[in-house]
Parts: C-alpha cells; sequence; structure tokens
C-alpha cells in the first residue's frame, strides 16, 4: 500500500505549497496571459497566476523519492518533469517576456520529441517492445517501429493535455480520473514503482484542484499540462498500455481531434462543425458551465477508465 502513502505525502505537501506559490507567483508579475482567439468571457481570467503547476511537480517529486525510488518510478517521474520543464520555458516566455504564444511551435515541438525520443530509446534498450491489447491475450510487438510509435504517443498525449487546459479545474480533473485507471493497472500487472508514482500525481492534482477549481485562483500553465501529459504517457509506456491510453485519454484525443476536424473543415468547405475549438469551447459556447463540463468531461472519463481496467488482460 505504498501508492496510499506516495498519495497522502502528493497530496499534503500540494495543499500547503500552493498557497504559499500563489502570492509569489503574483509578486513576479507570473499571471497568465488570455489568447485573443479565446472566449470573450475568459478575458477576465487575464492576470491569475499561472505556473502553479510547479507545486504538484515538486510534491510528487518528493512524494515518490520518499517512498520508493525504482527505476520504474525514476522513469515514469524523470520523463514527466523533463516534459514539465519544456512548458516551464513556454511559460516564461508567456508571462515574463509578454508573447502570449510562449515557444514558437518548432522550437516547443524539437524540445518535446528529444524527451520523446530519449524515453523510447531507454524503454526500447530495456527490451520493452510489447505493447498489450486492450481486451485481448497477448500483446504486439513492434520492433524497431517502437521508437516511432512511441513519439507519436508521447507528444500526441502531452500536447492533447495542454489543449484540454483550457476551462477551470478540467485538465487536473481528467488526468486524476485518468490516472486511477493507470494506477489500478499497476498494481494488477505488479508494477509497483509505476503505482508510486501514479498515486502521487493523483494525490497532487486533487491537492491542485483546492485551488483550481472554479474559479480558479492559480492556473498549472504549460508547465503542469505538459508534465501530466508526461508521465501518464510515460506510465503507459513502461506498462506496454499505449492503447488503452488512447481509451482511458479519450477525452484528451478528442479535445485535439476537435481542432484538427475545425480547421480541416473550414479550409476544405469554409464551414466550422463547432462552435469552437478544442472541444470544451464549444460546449461553453452552448451555455455550458464550467463547472459542468469538468464534471461530464470526468465522468466519461472514469466511464473509459473502467471500460479499460476491464479489458486488462
Amino acid at each position: 500500500m505504498s501508492w496510499i502513502i506516495s498519495l497522502a505525502i502528493s497530496f499534503v505537501i500540494t495543499a500547503i505549497v500552493t498557497p504559499l506559490l500563489i502570492p509569489f507567483l503574483k509578486k513576479l508579475k507570473f499571471g497568465q496571459m488570455i489568447l485573443e482567439d479565446g472566449p470573450t468571457w475568459h478575458a477576465k481570467k487575464q492576470g491569475t497566476p499561472t505556473m502553479g503547476g510547479l507545486g504538484f511537480i515538486l510534491a510528487v517529486l518528493v512524494a515518490t523519492l520518499l517512498v520508493k525510488c525504482t527505476k520504474e518510478t525514476l522513469f515514469v517521474v524523470i520523463i514527466g518533469t523533463l516534459f514539465g520543464a519544456v512548458g516551464f520555458v513556454d511559460d516564461y516566455i508567456k508571462v515574463v517576456k509578454k508573447r502570449n504564444k510562449g515557444f514558437s511551435a518548432k522550437a516547443k515541438f524539437i524540445c518535446q520529441s528529444v524527451v520523446a525520443f530519449a524515453a523510447a530509446v531507454y524503454m526500447y534498450a530495456m527490451n520493452s517492445h510489447a505493447v498489450k491489447i486492450p481486451f485481448l491475450e497477448g500483446s504486439f510487438n513492434f520492433g524497431w517501429l517502437f521508437i516511432p510509435f512511441v513519439m507519436f504517443v508521447m507528444l500526441a498525449t502531452v500536447n492533447s493535455v495542454n489543449l484540454t487546459d483550457g476551462v477551470d479545474g478540467l485538465a487536473s480533473s481528467v488526468s486524476a480520473a485518468c490516472s486511477l485507471f493507470f494506477l489500478l493497472a499497476a498494481l494488477k500487472m505488479g508494477y509497483e514503482g509505476v503505482a508510486v508514482a501514479i498515486g502521487a500525481l493523483i494525490g497532487g492534482t486533487l491537492g491542485f484542484l483546492i485551488y483550481n477549481f472554479f474559479p480558479a485562483k492559480v492556473f498549472m500553465g504549460d508547465t503542469g499540462s505538459l508534465y501530466l501529459g508526461g508521465i501518464l504517457s510515460a506510465a503507459a509506456v513502461m506498462m506496454g498500455l499505449e492503447f488503452s491510453l488512447i481509451i482511458a485519454g479519450f477525452v484528451f484525443l478528442f479535445e485535439t481531434l476537435s481542432v484538427i476536424i475545425q480547421v480541416a473543415s473550414f479550409k476544405t468547405t469554409g464551414k466550422r462543425v463547432f462552435k469552437m475549438s478544442p472541444l470544451h469551447h464549444h460546449f461553453e459556447m452552448c451555455g455550458w458551465k464550467e463547472t459542468k463540463i469538468v464534471g461530464v468531461f470526468t465522468l466519461v472519463t472514469l466511464i473509459l477508465a473502467a471500460i479499460c481496467y476491464v479489458g486488462l488482460r
């Protein structure tokens, strides 16, 4: 039950550190820059402290190092932290340099690709090429194609979680729900080190939600969202559950698909499929309150996580 200890430690640290971090971020003027192409009513959120993800990143690191420091744990936490570092640089450019687009898309993608490549090569060197197929016995061996496959999964996940972080408490809640599947899967499959890391992640996100739920007193920033995507994808790769991540993290996936569909439709037909993308903005435009969006998206993720767990063989 070491994962329970890591969850509790991470929750307590995040709950204590975050309110101390908020005035510090305000003092440094690390306020969120609201994109001009977002919903007009989000303008009131301008200046809300961002980079709050630093709180739960610290909490997860401390909890995992105190409770169980195995190769599995270190892989998951280090990869997540490296993606978080890319997000930190992006946030720094936004809030300090006052460039609300942050990193150039090319530079950000290159940095993310380097982290994903390192993770893929490490797992390949460990002879972990097999990917489990949900609901079926056995697994599929990608061979050398495992490296580009893992890179694709990681890059898709981190950027999907990043896109999901557009409504108070949404990315935190959906990530916690998705993490529940990986926690149960790790316990069932004997990956105790991964269970400790994911337990700490759940504790951290729940502790952060105290201050991030509507109306948010602090945002996680790209620092936090890329970290969440990184640690979830790293856990999936460690256990060979990349395909399960697609199901359990379908909300993240569909947030990205909504953007792709919107852009493709507008460029080819001149018409928009959604009132606004990503998907959570569409529901905002339909009159849904932020709390309703968070509740429904989280419930959907919990249901999909349960389905994934049933599909484990």
